[in-house]
């Protein structure tokens, strides 16, 4: 049971297990061919509205992951599916924002993992 988060530009490893992309917009550069994926969850990305207002800002990381965990409150039918492919092999949450530590993907690991574990999944 676990979840990794990575850029997609990254060269696809087997250790990376189900890898799902969960950017709205296709990344810049990339050939879907070279992705490797093995889904593109577009309905998992935050809201354009939501997206625009972080602008990747540090500064309102902290308002982007509430934010963004109200939006996936209501959108369990598409994450859920994520939680059971964690519980039996790895999955890697793919993102193309140049901010390792501030993007959707890491967002949506921490709500995942958290979700996880309050329901006594890890």
């Amino acid at each position: 049971m676990s979840i990794a988060v990575k850029r997609v530009y990254e060269p696809a490893a087997k250790s990376d297990g189900y890898r799902v992309l969960v950017d709205r917009v296709w990344p810049r550069g990339l050939k879907k061919e070279d992705a490797a994926l093995d889904i593109w969850a577009r309905e998992l990305a935050p809201t354009t509205a939501l997206r625009r207002w972080f602008g990747h800002e540090p500064s309102r990381w902290e308002g982007f992951r509430h934010r963004y965990a109200s939006e996936l409150d209501a959108r369990k039918i598409f994450w859920q599916p994520l939680v059971t492919q964690a519980e039996r092999h790895r999955l890697t949450l793919l993102y193309s924002a140049s901010d390792e530590e501030h993007n959707q993907a890491v967002a949506l690991k921490m709500y995942l993992d958290n979700w996880m574990k309050a329901n006594g999944l890890r």
